[in-house]
């Protein structure tokens, strides 16, 4: 009996596995058709402005920061000014 115990549950933990694998692809291909295009001239297309603007701002966002960095260690006093002004007389 011992000897089946094994391959049991393995075949068990397997059926557990593909079965939550297929729920899952039917629920996502049931959110894909709720999905409604935007119609942008002839094309319809599923357009998110917003994670688009999010992204570019991340990336200007990393660009100023890497180039601060930059300037701590090339010019460690205009750093410290840049960071005096950013923080004090921008609001």
């Amino acid at each position: 009996m011992k000897k089946y115990i094994n391959p049991i549950l393995s075949l068990g933990t397997a059926a557990a596995l593909l079965g939550s694998i297929y729920f899952q692809n039917q629920q996502i291909d049931s959110l894909k058709k709720q999905i409604k295009p935007v119609v942008i001239g002839n094309n319809q297309k599923i357009v998110d402005s917003l994670q688009e603007e999010i992204f570019m701002l991340q990336s200007q966002n990393g660009r100023y920061e890497l180039s601060l960095e930059h300037l701590y260690e090339v010019n460690p006093k205009a750093g410290k000014e840049f960071t005096n002004f950013m923080e004090h007389e921008t609001e």
